[in-house]
């Protein structure tokens, strides 16, 4: 089992975010998320950060795959479960918000997707378009030289997989 959730909250064409104030990703735009404690499913351990991190309790929690890394440096392997959850376009929900984990804001699509945008995590824009718009699971697995992205690849993955 991964150790990690990961969700992205949609609101029509905006993507509730969180600027993170602790490694990884510090200082970055990402998803909510967080780790699964024992004894958790990964759906279990989603749902429990959306309402810790946002107080929201998604209408629709839909599992779209798995988000790994590697480092060639360290050698490292991670990953994390990766959900969608879609509220209504009129869902009040007012911005940005201090957690204690960091900023959470909405922000449209076209912003995070912006090829000059470097104030989201850099593997966002490879694959939330999948994500947001693929009825089907995949593995995106990004490697990592140095702290910096040198590959990405993705391949389809069952559903079974978030069991």
């Amino acid at each position: 089992m991964l150790a990690y959730t990961l969700c992205f909250i949609k609101r029509g064409n905006e993507i509730l975010l969180l600027n993170r104030e602790k490694s990884a990703w510090m200082g970055c735009w990402n998803g909510i998320g967080g780790k699964i404690e024992q004894g958790e499913s990964p759906r279990e351990s989603m749902l429990r950060e959306l309402e810790e991190e946002t107080g929201i309790a998604p209408l629709s929690l839909h599992f779209k795959g798995i988000i790994s890394w590697k480092s060639e440096m360290a050698g490292e392997y991670g990953g994390m479960y990766t959900y969608v959850a879609e509220l209504h376009e009129g869902y009040a929900y007012e911005t940005p918000i201090k957690t204690d984990e960091g900023i959470l804001d909405w922000k449209t699509i076209d912003w995070i997707m912006h090829p000059s945008n470097e104030g989201v995590a850099a593997n966002i824009p490879l694959f939330l378009p999948s994500i947001l718009e693929d009825p089907d699971c995949y593995e995106h697995c990004t490697i990592y030289k140095d702290d910096e992205l040198i590959a990405h690849y993705s391949h389809p993955i069952e559903t079974t997989v978030e069991e």
